[in-house]
């Protein structure tokens, strides 16, 4: 549970989430966060692996000094260690996600990061997730995270959570009209308002006649450039300001459906959702500009009223998944699921192989690493067996967290991968300590995370060990200056 400095609150066990809320003071601790930020902007996952192994790469350095190594052969070792691991980490793909367009496929790829943030709902998710992403994946365009939109609504639970195609916003509409389908959409990112003009207009009425024309001649303007708009076929009016009240009448005079958007960002998707350019002033827009859907409409979810923007085709731009849960804490904690899932989709685009995950690929890796170790000459043996040992980390802590001796689990571990089974990882579903294959309970991991975590982890703690001394500077400041007033005696 974590409470930021503007006193929100966090209940979460997503590592990115945690970091990123805490305000880590000390500088050693500052760039192993850094590391795990990285780890976050490359593949979206596997953070929390980079954090605990860069913590217990340093934790056997701090051994290897205490027996007398130097800090230069303790980093040589670890970085000779790493160049391995990478070498041996190709040789331990299980799978390759050949169609990024099957969707089981797809889902069975995605649980697992799914799993780790939100264990029992994974089956759900990872499928509600590989739909969602499968929609959007056109034939050319890449595939762009920012197209797959949340929207969170209070109530029922999260297996009621569902998939619209196109956006959701949660508003009701202006005016009377609250459903249209197969229409055209006009969007402004202006007030739909009479506008105040520029200079400062007198105006002298000399009798009752006068004021009544001149409240007509108003009316009649916003009449004018609702019915131009209506002219041109479009029955959806978006905008970006503040909806006069003679306009939503007449509006409602004829029968446009008007919605107001408080934020751009979310104007901005709705233009790329629909295909509209949004228009800088209120002028009737021209067939390129007007954008297109198949049905907006009103609807209400629990008791929140929305606003859905609905496509009727398989594919389309941009698909909003609908969360639902008890309390807001719930639902923050399943968007996060969410875009990790999307992030470790997003990696599959760019390299579809997958490691067996549950600790078997870091086993393996382990058992190789000490190999090599004992064969290699000098000091740097130490230092590489040492991070064959931190590998260990990873099943350790699952066991751990399970609630099983980790010690009987690693040496369960080494024996299978000793005779040879490298998919065979931890079994948190067993009564007491068991192994299991990852590859055929579906645990995988991306080979991606694997690799830029080993990388990012190794290299933050060699630049930690590579640190002699840290010099705090003190906080910028000088001689205060002088108090507003007169600056010398002699001044009035």
């Amino acid at each position: 549970m974590v409470i930021n400095h503007i006193e929100k609150l966090f209940v979460t066990n997503d590592a990115a989430t945690i970091l990123s809320e805490l305000e880590v003071q000390h500088p050693a601790a500052k760039m192993l966060v850094l590391a795990t930020h990285q780890q976050e902007l490359e593949v979206g996952d596997g953070t929390n692996f980079v954090l605990v192994f860069a913590g217990a790469l340093l934790e056997h350095a701090e051994m290897l000094l205490r027996m007398g190594l130097s800090v230069t052969e303790v980093t040589e070792g670890y970085e000779l260690a790493m160049k391995k691991a990478l070498e041996i980490l190709p040789d331990l793909v299980c799978e390759n996600q050949k169609d990024l367009r099957e969707r089981t496929a797809v889902a069975r790829a995605l649980k697992t990061s799914v799993m780790s943030k939100q264990y029992g709902n994974e089956d759900f998710l990872a499928k509600l997730i590989a739909d969602a992403c499968v929609s959007i994946m056109s034939q050319k365009s890449s595939f762009n995270v920012d197209n797959i939109r949340v929207s969170k609504i209070l109530g029922a639970g999260v297996l009621q959570s569902s998939l619209v195609q196109g956006m959701v916003f949660r508003r009701a509409v202006e005016g009377e009209v609250t459903k249209m389908s197969k229409c055209k959409i006009a969007v402004y990112s202006c007030p739909l308002d009479i506008m105040q003009t520029e200079t400062k207009g007198t105006v002298l009425i000399k009798n009752a006649e006068e004021l009544m024309n001149f409240s007509q001649g108003e009316e009649n303007l916003v009449e004018e450039q609702i019915k131009s708009i209506s002219d041109t076929g479009c029955t959806v009016i978006v905008s970006g300001g503040k909806v006069g009240e003679m306009a939503v009448h007449f509006c409602n005079k004829y029968g446009i459906l008007i919605l107001r958007l408080m934020s751009k960002w979310d104007l901005r998707r709705l233009c790329k959702a629909v295909g509209a350019t949004p228009l800088p002033r209120v002028t009737p827009p021209t067939p390129e500009e007007a954008g297109y859907c198949d049905n907006v409409y009103i609807d209400e979810v629990g008791d929140t009223p929305v606003i859905v923007f609905k496509q009727d085709k398989e594919e389309s731009s941009i698909t909003t998944i609908m969360i639902r849960g008890s309390t807001d804490n719930i639902m923050d904690d399943m968007e996060r699921a969410i875009n990790d899932g999307v992030n470790t989709f997003k990696a599959l685009t760019r390299d579809v192989r997958m490691v067996p995950g549950a600790g078997a690929t870091e086993i393996e890796l382990a058992k190789q690493i000490t190999t090599i170790g004992e064969s290699t000459p000098g000091l740097e043996q130490y230092a590489i067996k040492k991070f064959a040992e931190a590998l260990e980390v990873v099943p350790r802590t699952i066991a751990e967290n399970a609630g099983v001796k980790a010690t009987e689990v690693l040496s369960l571990l080494y024996a299978a991968h000793q005779e040879g089974k490298k998919t065979v990882g931890v079994d948190i579903e067993a009564a007491g300590a068991g192994v299991r294959d990852a590859q055929e309970a579906g645990i995988l991991d991306l080979y991606l995370a694997k690799f830029w975590g080993i990388k990012f982890a190794t290299t933050a703690a060699c630049t930690v060990l590579k640190v002699d001394q840290i010099i705090m500077a003190k906080m910028a400041g000088g001689p205060k200056g002088k108090a507003p007033g007169p600056q010398d005696d002699d001044d009035d």
